[in-house]
């Protein structure tokens, strides 16, 4: 097999019709059901904290971040993290993972929250949420809600409901 040609970059303004078309090739319409899609509508996620992969001039992956308050405490929710399906399997959301928590964590965030596979998020550092600590605002499997700390104590200070910080069209 070859090496892919990889470039991780911000996510840039021009990318967001691409990033939608491989986020229904990769979730499908059922994508706007989920609890932490719902969340997001609304917010604008940080393009600082954004990041796609690139393959020449093709885009084969994204993460995202988007600002939200974990009860009285700022953190941030990773997601979607999405790769083409023919390009999975090549590192591709691992880099794109590593980058953005890099650049959280440079940015002086503290908390990352998610909801996803603990199996392959843990390699990052995310772990469980201790039951009843925080709510998402619609159904979750307990199991899939996850933190990551970027600062010690962020998540014992997060308690609650998570929502989203209002556009505010900045």
């Amino acid at each position: 097999m070859t090496e892919l040609s990889l470039l991780i970059r911000t996510e840039q303004p021009i990318d967001s019709e691409a990033i939608e078309r491989l986020h229904e090739r990769a979730f499908g319409p059922g994508r706007f059901a989920r609890t932490a899609s719902r969340l997001r509508e609304g917010a604008s996620h940080r393009l600082e904290l954004s990041f796609t992969a690139m393959v020449g001039t093709l885009l084969v992956g994204s993460v995202r971040m988007t600002p939200v308050m974990a009860g009285e405490e700022e953190a941030l929710m990773l997601g979607p993290l999405t790769v083409e399906p023919a390009f999975e399997g090549r590192g591709i959301g691992a880099a794109l993972m590593r980058r953005s928590l890099d650049a959280a964590k440079a940015n002086g965030h503290t908390l990352v929250l998610l909801v996803g596979d603990e199996p392959y998020y843990s390699r990052f550092g995310f772990g469980h949420i201790p039951p009843q600590h925080l709510q998402l605002p619609g159904p979750v499997n307990p199991a899939r809600f996850l933190a990551l700390e970027l600062e010690e104590g962020a998540l014992a200070r997060a308690k609650g409901i998570v929502s989203t910080i209002p556009d505010t069209g900045r």
